[in-house]
């Protein structure tokens, strides 16, 4: 399977307006073929092949008086930004058919974007020296803080400049699925925003509430920037001060979602989740909570961690109702609003925790053996039988109740 790791980069000044460089005519390449193939679609005519935009843009551009600073790059990164445009029409037209999310059609890209990326492939002769720095072609030796070892020697290297103007190398590597051992344990989980995660075993993990707890940094950030006169240096600089804060509050959820995600997959045999509408759950008054959790990005981690060490995952469907079912007798209660955190059965009496109980019911129906004894709070009561009951002194019987199995 492939895998990616990131690694943070520390360029020097030569080296950023090298890089600077590379976006920039990156970014050239990528406009010029969209804005040929575009020209060509209002025509009516045939889409141009990238064969014959390479020959145009980068080959014969170079040799133009307006194009010649092409060649101040690696050919290797302009190619891929072709590669990167076919793969941006390819799935504008494979979401037309059905086959991924709906999603519109390639932009024209900007300086001004958050993200800038370029990648170099094998042919661009790229390495890792002895000396732990990544060199690059017509950039130089760049320093990487290593956080771990590659598990393989990598295919392909994206370096990427954020928002915060901070640098990374993403390395693309090939590795084999590490078999942990075998587990008896298998659990549910139903994701929440009172507690970003409820599992079958009884156990509840508080939601971080990463956004809301920088609140008031974030808003005096903004506040800031806010104050600064558009296209002066000092706005530039409180955007990167916004930018960074930002960035911090979602290295810190990445790490929790990171340290969560291995410790169930390494516990469990097999995990269950169910198939969250994020999107939808997001144009509510829920909105900032929904994306201060991220769901979306945890289930992705679970999913790819369960392949990776050779875990079983499941995602049930999003219409499963596994908080109006009873996890005892299996019986449908029906809907219930928000607010109602336990509830009592009324077929076995069970007195049910709302998060645990669907949780289990979770784990059910992904075909998952799990116990159902965490979502009970309390017993219901079971009249005894008639030759059981006892009686008071005064002489008026009274039912014993027998906690439930």
């Amino acid at each position: 399977m492939q895998l990616r790791y990131s690694f943070r980069l520390y360029p020097n000044g030569p080296q950023r307006s090298a890089l600077a460089r590379a976006f920039g005519c990156a970014r050239v390449v990528y406009n010029d073929a969209l804005r040929a193939r575009e020209t060509a679609r209002a025509a009516g005519g045939a889409f141009p092949k990238t064969g014959d935009l390479s020959k145009l843009l980068i080959t014969e551009a170079k040799l133009t008086e307006e194009r010649a600073w092409l060649g101040e790059v690696s050919s290797v990164v302009l190619q891929q930004s072709l590669r990167d445009l076919d793969a941006a029409y390819r799935n504008f037209f494979d979401s037309l058919k059905g086959k991924r999310p709906r999603m519109g059609t390639p932009r024209f890209k900007s300086r001004k974007d958050n993200r800038q990326a370029v990648r170099f492939t094998a042919n661009a002769r790229w390495k890792i020296t002895t000396g732990g720095d990544l060199s690059l072609p017509k950039i130089g030796d760049v320093r990487v803080k290593w956080s771990r070892n590659l598990p393989s020697v990598p295919s392909t290297v994206t370096v990427i400049k954020d928002a915060a103007g901070r640098y990374f190398a993403s390395f693309v590597v090939e590795t084999e699925p590490v078999t942990l051992a075998e587990s008896d344990q298998a659990v549910g989980i139903d994701l929440g925003l009172g507690h970003f995660a409820v599992l079958s075993d009884g156990t509840k993990i508080d939601a971080p509430c990463f956004l809301r707890r920088a609140g008031k940094k974030l808003k005096r950030a903004q506040q800031a920037l806010s104050r600064k006169a558009k296209g002066s240096n000092n706005r530039d600089k409180a955007r990167v001060k916004v930018a960074r804060a930002h960035a911090q509050v979602a290295d810190a959820r990445r790490e929790f979602h990171h340290q969560l995600s291995t410790r169930l997959i390494r516990d469990n045999q097999a995990v269950a989740v169910e198939d969250l509408a994020v999107k939808g759950l997001a144009r509510t008054r829920l909105a900032k909570s929904v994306h201060d959790a991220g769901w979306s990005a945890f289930v992705t981690m679970l999913e790819y961690k369960a392949a990776k060490f050779g875990r079983g995952f499941h995602r049930i469907g999003r219409f499963e109702p596994t908080s109006q079912v009873c996890s005892q007798c299996g019986v449908k209660d029906g809907p219930k609003p928000l607010h109602i955190r336990v509830w009592e059965c009324g077929a076995c009496g069970a007195v049910l925790d709302r998060d645990i109980n669907a949780a289990v019911n979770v784990a059910k129906a992904a075909g998952l053996a799990v116990s159902a004894c965490g979502a009970r709070i309390r017993p219901g009561l079971i009249p005894a039988q008639r030759g059981e009951a006892g009686t008071h002194r005064d002489g008026q019987p009274t039912v014993v109740g027998i906690p439930g199995l």
